[in-house]
Order: structure tokens, then sequence, then C-alpha cells
């Protein structure tokens, strides 16, 4: 059905006299956090004329390994973060049906650590580089007010590590639980001669659910923060991951997962399916306030060496076209990023204004080999591929907000220049070498009206565009190699909502968007390992998102997140793999329903905790044509307890948790347009998983 604002207002209304109520207690600081995203600047999350989503570190470490982000972004409405069991493939992460097409890494949603990009200027991100040992806390923003952050479509998501202070502590910490899983990790903070540090290094290994899936990651990071004076701040960031061999089990047909949901395809033994990372990066921030106003710089640096052993048959490569069935390739990247921000008084309000300019680059040394010599499978062959793919941005941008006691009004403005070129050394097969730009300009304005001091409503319009990946370009559907006629897709947002506080112990969330797409990327012929793309017509996204916190007596919380959203091709198109897909099919990948439920308890008396939550997800079709058996819907009920002791400088922590408490068999992911039917990527049974730690504080 339409989205109309209309409903939203008469249901917010009702709220009032709860929100009045209230107005005069002061809201619990958990309930109305500080943030970042969105305005660059700190500001209530209650006053912006945005969805935005915090997770704490109590969430981020609530009885949970720490070893993917989707642990934490389950509870975060409009997002679908899924882990695909499957580490050679990273998550699976859609915000609002964006994002949602990816077969591996995360497109379509911006990430961000530390100020540092961990999303490429293509727009192709790994969620596996947040160290969440670390983390402080992860800011969720969708919706119009993302689109000032460039390319993508679905939103950003920003997270932010600790600062080093006070005096040094030292932590070790272990966990172990089903599947052969463990993780070790160690870390220290503090401060010493006006310099915060935090060290943390972990090594996280596991047998995998299936055959076929172990893996091995370690991880380290560095974090030094110091004042040179009063008006400064200098901040340097360094982290790695290491990740060898990991193997990669591939998804299961229907009939295949129904016969047995923890088998692995044939072909994945064949050919030792299998990849390998290094990633390392580092960066530095210098902030400087001049009276009201605020400089800040970020440059940064990286690399990244990926090795993958694809199933690609080896009569598919016979094609002279074939890149092969190994990729290989090293990456260097890096971009520095200026933010000019002002604050002025005006009128009978306050003016801040934020200038700035981001410049992003990778380079990609890329090279494609067989994988097999003769008869042997899984191993290195001929060289059927050398190129450099090089893509770059340059954006400059400003947003304004004035804001006085009754409104507050936002608008901004982002003009985005893409550029790809590839230089293609291997010419037996052709040269793909060329150059196109992508570029857009991206106005945002939004609008908050204050009616009590705990009851806001607010409403927001942009406009948005998501390149192609490079990926999504190598390949073209007339076998003609490099895809250069494929356009950004381009999207125009909108969005109503409510921000209100019911008494002094509850904050409820309320929105309701729409997202129409031009050019939307779509999978148009998958075949011998290759998957080419195509602009399809128009989309639409229309849906609704709630979330509740509330604080009760005897230590109680609990937080209820639900998205609805109807995610459609607007108008009918052809592809190769689908044939024609009609008007009203389903986006795969994307559920219609999802609900995050939690009840926690917790005393800080006797240092033990518990918590109950459930997830549940609508069926995700799993291709354009939705004639393929989608992934059915589910239900799960996961439980954990913890308990915390305390001994002079001493802190013991100990968790145990099961998660699918009932054991319910489920699909825990897709791989959308499959060449092969391996759709449904399954999902664990009921699992355990227990942890110890223990700080000394010197």
């Amino acid at each position: 059905m339409p989205v109309r604002s209309t409903p939203l207002f008469f249901g917010l209304a009702a709220m009032a006299p709860f929100a009045a109520a209230g107005a005069t207690d002061a809201p619990e600081a958990i309930l109305d956090p500080v943030v970042i995203s969105g305005s660059r600047n700190e500001h209530s999350s209650f006053d912006l004329p945005a969805s935005i989503d915090v997770v704490g570190a109590d969430r981020i470490g609530a009885a949970q390994a720490k070893v993917n982000v989707s642990e934490a972004l389950s509870s975060v409405p409009g997002l679908v973060a899924l882990n695909r069991q499957n580490y050679a493939q990273d998550l699976q992460i859609s915000s609002r049906g964006f994002g949602a097409r990816s077969a591996f890494g995360v497109r379509g949603i911006r990430l961000i650590a530390d100020g540092i990009p961990a999303t490429m200027p293509d727009g192709q991100g790994q969620a596996a580089t947040f160290d969440l040992d670390a983390a402080e806390r992860i800011e969720v923003l969708r919706g119009p007010y993302s689109a000032l952050y460039g390319n993508h479509s679905g939103g950003v998501i920003q997270m932010f590590t600790r600062d080093g202070q006070g005096r040094p502590t030292l932590e070790g910490s272990v966990s172990a639980g089903s599947y052969g899983t463990w993780k070790g990790d160690v870390n220290a903070q503090g401060e010493a001669g006006g310099v915060g540090y935090v060290l943390d290094g972990s090594r996280f290994s596991t047998d995998g659910y299936r055959p076929h899936s172990a893996a091995t990651r370690d991880q380290a990071m560095a974090k030094l923060t110091t004042r040179p004076d009063t008006d400064s701040k200098l901040t340097l960031v360094a982290n790695g991951l290491w990740q060898h061999d990991t193997q990669d089990p591939l998804g299961l047909t229907w009939g295949a997962y129904q016969k047995n949901p923890r088998s692995v395809d044939p072909a994945a033994l064949t050919y030792n399916t299998r990849k390998s990372i290094d990633h390392t990066q580092g960066g530095a921030t210098y902030e400087r306030r001049f009276g009201e106003d605020v400089l800040q710089i970020t440059a940064y640096a990286g690399s990244r060496q990926v090795t993958q052993y694809q199933a690609i048959p080896k009569a598919a490569q016979i094609n002279p076209r074939s890149s092969g069935g190994v990729v290989d390739f090293d990456r260097s990247f890096g971009g520095v990023n200026l933010r000019w921000i002002m604050s002025r008084a005006l009128g009978s309000g306050r003016l801040t204004t934020t200038a700035g300019l981001d410049y992003d680059r990778s380079s990609d040394d890329r090279k494609g080999y067989e994988n097999f010599i003769g008869n042997t499978f899984g191993v290195m062959g001929k060289l059927r591929r050398n190129e450099v793919d090089t893509v770059s941005n340059l954006d400059p941008y400003v947003q304004t907000e004035w804001q006085n006691e009754r409104w507050s009004l936002t608008a901004g403005l982002r003009h985005s220049r893409v550029q790809v070129e590839v230089d293609d050394k291997y010419l037996a097969n052709g040269n793909d070498s060329g150059k196109l730009t992508y570029s857009q300009t991206t106005p945002m304005l939004g609008v908050v009206y204050k009616a009590t001091p705990a009851l806001n409503f607010y409403a927001s319009a942009a406009r948005g565009f998501e390149t192609p990946t490079l990926n999504e370009l190598f390949y073209s559907g007339n076998g003609n190699g490099f895809n250069f006629g494929l356009k950004p897709a381009r999207s125009t947002h909108l969005e109503v909502g409510a921000k209100a506080f019911l008494g002094s112990d509850t904050r409820a969330n309320l929105a309701l968007f729409q997202v129409r797409t031009d050019d939307e990327l779509v999978v148009d012929i998958s075949s011998g390992g290759r998957t080419s793309y195509k602009n399809a017509s128009r989309t639409l996204r229309q849906g609704v998102e709630l979330a509740v916190d509330s604080t009760w007596s005897h230590g109680f919380t609990s937080r209820v997140a639900l998205t609805g959203l109807r995610a459609v091709y607007d108008d009918s198109f052809t592809s190769t793999s689908s044939g024609t897909v009609p008007a009203g099919n389903r986006i795969p990948a994307v559920p219609a329903a999802t609900l995050f439920g939690e009840l926690a308890w917790k005393d800080p008396l006797t240092g033990l905790s518990a918590g109950v939550e459930t997830i549940a997800r609508g069926k995700m079709y799993v291709e354009d044509s939705n004639t393929q058996q989608a992934a059915p819907g589910y239900a799960l009920i996961n439980l954990r307890v913890g308990a915390e002791q305390k001994s002079g400088p001493w802190v013991f922590k100990q968790f145990v948790r099961v998660d699918n408490l009932f054991d319910r068999q489920y699909i825990g992911s897709v791989v959308v347009g499959d060449a092969n039917g391996r759709f449904y990527e399954p999902a664990p049974g009921r699992n355990w998983l227990a942890g110890v730690s223990v700080r000394y504080r010197y």
C-alpha cells in the first residue's frame, strides 16, 4: 500500500498525553544517546530528523563471541544482518532492502570505523574488519539523512572504539562452543604521559556448522589518543585482519538442503574452495577548535591481499573470455577527509554549518588463474587475467542546521564523482581497458517539530545514488568483457516519523518511509562462474519501522524492534536468467517483516544477569522471477546468563549462551541468483557458547 503520513501523525498524536506526562522527568541517558552520524557533530539522537540507532558496548558484548557484527545488529529495525555461516564470504547485510543481492561482502551500505571507511570507493565493503572487542558503540543511520555520505542507498553503519583513559587495565578472555568454535582475546588500555592507548589482539577459530567451512581469523588493533593542547586532539588508529585458507562450503540446492541441511556441495570438495585475506590499515585524525568552530582532518591508508579458489568447472574455462577459477589481487587504498564545522547564534536559534571534502582511492593489481593443472583441481594454474583496476571519488559537501526551542531545519548538498579505470595487461582475449565516470548531486532536507519536550515529529527527503561495484562491472551480458554500459541506480527517499519519551523510562521511535529507485542493478546472466548485471527499470520500497526501549524496576530492561517492508519491482523488465520479471515481484533476499524482542535483567549488587531474545523473519525469495522455492520464514528463541565478581583490582566475568533454543531447522541466508541453484545457506540448530574473562586494573 502507498505510504501516507496522515495515519502516522494520528497514531503519534495518541502518544502525546503519555509523552507530555513524562516531560518533566529527565529521561535516562541510555534512551537518548549522543551520536556523531548524520550531523557529523555531537548531537542528541532524539532531535535528529533521521532514523538512527545506537548499539552500545553492553549489547555488542552481551554474552557474545564478538566475532560477527550481525550478533549486535539484529536489534536494529530496518536492518537485516545475516551470518552466512561462511567466513569466506563475510556477512549479508541489507538496510531497507538495499544490499541484499550482494553475493559476498557488504554493498549499498557505507561502513566506517573510527572515521576510516571500511567501504571502498566503488561501494563494496567488508564488515569483518570491524574489531568488536574494542568497540564502544555502533551507530546505524538509515533513510534520507544518510544521502550526505555519498555513494550508497541503504545507510551508514559506523563503529567507534573506546579511548584509553585512567589507570592501566589488562584483560584476557576466552570463549568456546559448538562446532569446535573458540576465541581468545587480550587487550590493554589506559593512559600514560597524556597519551591514551587501547591495544587488542584476538584469534578466532571454528570447524564450522557444515563440512568444509572451517576458518581461523586473527585480528589486532591499536589506538592512541593525545591532546597536544587544550583545543586539539590527535587520534592514531591501526588494525589488521589475517584469515588464511578459509573454507567455502558454497550454498545448497533446495533438494540437497531438504535431504541434509549440513551437507556440502561436491564442487566445494572437488575444487577445495577457499579464501585467504591479509588486510592492514592505519589512519590519523586531527581535531582542533577555534572558538565555536572545529577543524577535522582524517588521513588513512591500507592494503588488502586476497586469493580465492572458486568452484568454476574446468569446462567453463575453455571460453577464451574466462578469467579462470582463481581470484588473486593486491589492493592499496587510502584517502583524506576534511571537515569544517561552524556554529553561530542566528535569530531565536542557532545555526550549525558543516563543509567538507572526501577523497578516496583504491587500486587493485588483479590477476586470474585457472583452478586446475591437468586433472588436478583446486590448484593455481595458467594465467587468464592481468589488469589494474583503479577507483576514486572526490566529494565536496555542505550541510547546515538551524534550531530553536520548537523547530529544527536541516539542509544538505553533496556532489559525488566516482571514476573507474581499467588497465588490461592480458590481451590474449581482447583489450578491456577503459574508463568511466559517474557523478551525482544529492540534496537532503529535514525538519523537526518539537511538540513537547518529550515528543518530536520529523520529516525528511533526499536523493541518493549507488554506483556498480567493480565486481558488478567485470562482465557484460554480451560476452565482451568489462561492462562499461552499466549506469548507477538513482533513488528518491521520503520519510516521516516521530520520537517520544513515554514517561521517564520508555522511548519509542516510529518511521514510515518510501524509496523509489531508477535503474536498479539486477542479475542479468549467471553462468559458468560468471555473473553479469544490468539496469532494470524502477523499484519501490515502502515500510514502517518501530523501536521501543524501556527500563523497568528491579533491573529489567526490554527492547522491541519491528520492521515491515514491501520491496518490489515497480515496472516489469527482462533478464537472461529470469526471463520476464513482472511488476510487483519481490526483490530477492528482502523479508517482508522482521522482529527482534528482548527482555533482559541485571542485578548490580550480585553481578548476575540474564536475557531472552526472539528473532523472527519472513520468507525470502532467491531470484527475481520469484518462481524458485523461497527460503521459509522462521522464529528463534535465544537465552543467555552471565555473572560478574569484583575483588579489589580484579573483575571476573562468565557467561553461557544458547541460540536457537528449540532447535529449529531454517535457512539463515540466501545467495541471490546463483547459477547452479545453490541459493540456500543453512543455519545451525541449537548451539551454545560459554566464556570467561579476567580484568586487572593497576
